[in-house]
């Protein structure tokens, strides 16, 4: 049996989705590994944030930008969201066994 993570049931009790199930983890995850993780996944966002904004002017709006790219490809960001939620999830449970 192949199942799409991706397309799984958000009402089914015994999966739920990537972002419930990080949510889940989270809370029953120590607050410094948390933090931590959560830590590490802004600056990755801010390390994007400068690639993208390298070499523009001072009016460049990164919102705009961000918020147009969105409404335009909302599907593809979903799917990138989930696979975030799994990857953050499977960072702290790494955390959480060590």
């Amino acid at each position: 049996m192949n199942k799409n993570w991706f397309l799984e049931d958000e009402d089914d009790i015994f999966t739920g989705t990537p972002k419930s199930k990080y949510f889940d983890v989270a809370r029953q995850a120590t607050k410094e590994i948390v933090e931590d993780e959560f830590d590490k996944f802004l600056e990755r966002v801010a390390v994007m944030e400068l690639l993208l904004s390298e070499e523009k002017g001072e009016d460049f709006d990164i919102n705009k930008i961000l918020n147009r790219y969105i409404l335009e490809n909302s599907e593809k960001v979903e799917k990138i969201k989930k696979g975030l939620y799994l990857e953050l999830t499977g960072d702290i449970i790494c955390r959480l066994d060590s």
